[in-house]
């Protein structure tokens, strides 16, 4: 995927230094009410010690809507954050198998506007969508599947990923919960590779530290939490983060199991939303990219 693994480490690492001030960034900024259908958040907040509810609505005039204005071609940028565009057949939420695009594209954009903010990357500010099976899957090292809970791969698909995995790419699988998700997954995966297996991943990892230091590893609630007050989905109760690694060690899939990166991402504005969630989200999302460029 690059010329040279001299390139690629020279390039990863400067990407880590520009996500590390994007996000600190981020933090000092603060956050501001989200707009949804027409209408956005209040910003009240619920009384101590209450059960978390919906909070009332207020009209759309108080913000502007999301920016949706295109930039140029792909190609006139060096970075690009990727989804992986893959089948889901059973997905609740869709009719025609659609899972991928759970939280597309605000979650993408809340993750890219600080990025393009707060540094001198040349980044894209829209997201970018791949199938698994077009060569130009190859040209990103860092690829984010979500609601792979649901994924099907034919068996040209598995093969495909495969490759691009073995030759240095690196694929973040989120938002899936519970028994059953956890087993339709890692069904796929040894559709991929029969020969690896599934391995928890210890706070100690090198993952974890590459750029931001991660002590603490624990669940990322999704939007539901606000509405049910329950920080798990399913029978989800535990947080799992696992990777399948090649034959040297380097991690290939980094899975959050029982987590909701994306939600975390795309809620980030949301004063409801707990701070402690996003940070953590954020911190994990930019030691993913950061490991994936330089590993």
């Amino acid at each position: 995927m690059y010329k040279s693994d001299r390139a690629r480490a020279k390039y990863g690492i400067g990407l880590a230094l520009a996500l590390g001030l994007a996000i600190c960034a981020m933090a000092v900024a603060g956050r501001g009410p989200f707009q949804n259908g027409g209408q956005i958040w209040s910003q009240t907040p619920p009384p101590p010690g209450s059960r978390l509810v919906p909070p009332p609505l207020l009209p759309l005039e108080e913000e502007a809507p999301l920016d949706m204005t295109t930039d140029g071609p792909t190609t006139d940028y060096e970075f690009l954050f990727t989804r992986l565009a893959h089948y889901s057949p059973g997905f609740q939420l869709s009719n025609d198998g659609q899972a991928w695009p759970t939280d597309y594209p605000k979650a993408d954009r809340q993750f890219l506007q600080g990025l393009l903010r707060y540094t001198a990357i040349q980044g894209r500010k829209q997201e970018h969508v791949v199938r698994p099976t077009v060569d130009e899957l190859f040209d990103f090292p860092f690829v984010y599947a979500v609601e792979v809970g649901y994924m099907q791969l034919s068996d040209d698909e598995a093969q495909r990923l495969r490759q691009y995995l073995l030759r240095g790419g690196f694929m973040m699988a989120d938002d899936f919960h519970g028994t059953r998700e956890w087993a339709s997954f890692e069904a796929q995966m040894k559709k991929v590779f029969p020969e690896y297996q599934i391995e928890d991943i210890p706070v100690s990892d090198p993952i974890f530290h590459c750029f931001f230091d991660i002590t603490e590893l624990f669940e990322l609630p999704g939007l539901q939490y606000l509405y049910s007050g329950r920080i798990y989905e399913k029978d989800g109760r535990a947080p799992r983060y696992a990777a399948i690694r090649d034959s040297t060690g380097r991690i290939m899939v980094m899975i959050n199991h029982n987590v909701d990166m994306g939600d975390a991402w795309e809620w980030a504005d949301l004063p409801q939303y707990p701070e402690r969630y996003t940070s953590q989200a954020y911190r994990l999302g930019v030691n993913y990219i950061v490991y994936a460029m330089t590993h």
